[in-house]
C-alpha cells in the first residue's frame, strides 16, 4: 500500500522515485527489505524553504523493515544539516505500551506523544476522498468497519504503530521554524497513508507476500516513470555529478524536535545497517 500511496503522489515529476529494493539481513533483527527512494517535492515545499535550495531537489529516504520493527533515514545532499529519522514497531494493542520503542534518560523526558487517530483526525481537504473516509467505510471482505467514535477500545483486531521521529535542522535563523514543519509534514502523511492502508484492505487482504513484491515492482516501474518523465527534461543542461551527491548528513545532532507517534492503524546503493552510513527522510 507504501507503492500505491506513492503511486497516487507522483505527478508532474514531483513524487517518490524507488532506487532500490532488495531483501538485507540485520544480525539482531534478522531478515528484512531494504529500499532507497528519491522524494522528488521542490515545489511542494513552502516559499521560505524553496528560496534557500536548488530547483532541482530531493531527499534520500532509506529504509529498513524488518517487521515488527523498521528504521527510516531521510537526509538531503544539498543541506547537510537536515536529518530525520523514524524507528517504529507494531505492536497488536490500542496503543497502550508506554515505552514501546524504549526510550531512556533525556530522550524519554524530552518526548512528545501525539495519538494519531486514523478515523476521527481530519486529512487535508486536497486529500479527503469520502470512500477513504473510515468514518463510513466498511471492507466487503472482513466486513471491518465502518470505525465508531470509541473504536480503539471496542474494536478487534487492532494494531498500533508506535513512531519516534526525531527531526534535526541546524540552520540559523529557521531552525525551530524547519523542525516543526518537518514534524507537521510527517504526521499528515502517516495519518493519511494510515487511512488508505485499511481503506484499501480488500486489495491487499488476500496477498502473500511473493504477490506483495510483484505489486511493489509493478508499481515503482510505474511511479519511477510517472517521476522521470518530467525530472529527465529539467535535468538538460544540468551537471549529473551535482545532484547524485549523498554528502553531508553524518547523523543526528541534539535532535531539536523529537516527538513519537502512536495509535496509527495500519531500505543507498548498498543494503548495510543504519548507522554504518547516516546519508539519508517517508517509508512508514
Amino acid at each position: 500500500m507504501i507503492a500505491r500511496h506513492s503511486y497516487e503522489q507522483t505527478e508532474n515529476g514531483e513524487g517518490v522515485e524507488t532506487i532500490i529494493n532488495a531483501p538485507c539481513e540485520d544480525p539482531v533483527h534478522g531478515k528484512g527489505q531494504f529500499t532507497e527512494k528519491r522524494i522528488h517535492l521542490s515545489n511542494r515545499l513552502p516559499y521560505w524553504v524553496q528560496a534557500i535550495i536548488p530547483k532541482l531537489f530531493y531527499i534520500i529516504e532509506k529504509s529498513w523493515n524488518y517487521y515488527p520493527f523498521t528504521i527510516t533515514e531521510y537526509t538531503c545532499s544539498f543541506i547537510p544539516k537536515l536529518s530525520v529519522t523514524i524507528h517504529t514497531k507494531f505492536e497488536d494493542n490500542p496503543g497502550t505500551t508506554e515505552n514501546c520503542l524504549g526510550l531512556t534518560g533525556e530522550k524519554l523526558v524530552e518526548r512528545i506523544v501525539d495519538f494519531v487517530d486514523v478515523a476521527y483526525d481530519e486529512v487535508s481537504p486536497k486529500h479527503y476522498k469520502e470512500e477513504e473516509d473510515l468514518k463510513f467505510f466498511q471492507s466487503k471482505k472482513t466486513m471491518r468497519g465502518p470505525l465508531p467514535e470509541n473504536w480503539k477500545n471496542t474494536t478487534s483486531p487492532i494494531m498500533c504503530s508506535y513512531k519516534v521521529v526525531e527531526a534535526s535542522f541546524e540552520v540559523w535563523g529557521i531552525q525551530s521554524k524547519a523542525e516543526e514543519y518537518i514534524q507537521k509534514t510527517i504526521r499528515e502523511i502517516l495519518l493519511l497513508g494510515h487511512r488508505q492502508a485499511f481503506a484499501w484492505i480488500d486489495d491487499w487482504i488476500s496477498m502473500t507476500i511473493a504477490d506483495v513484491r510483484t505489486y511493489e515492482c509493478e508499481m515503482q516501474r510505474k511511479t519511477n516513470t510517472k517521476v522521470n518523465a518530467c525530472v529527465t527534461d529539467a535535468e538538460a543542461g544540468e551537471n549529473p555529478k551535482t545532484l547524485d551527491g549523498e554528502g553531508g548528513g553524518g547523523g543526528l545532532k541534539s535532535p531539536k524536535s523529537f516527538s513519537p507517534l502512536t495509535n496509527l492503524f495500519s531500505p543507498s546503493s548498498s543494503s548495510s545497517s543504519p548507522g554504518q552510513n547516516n546519508t539519508s527522510w517517508f517509508s512508514w
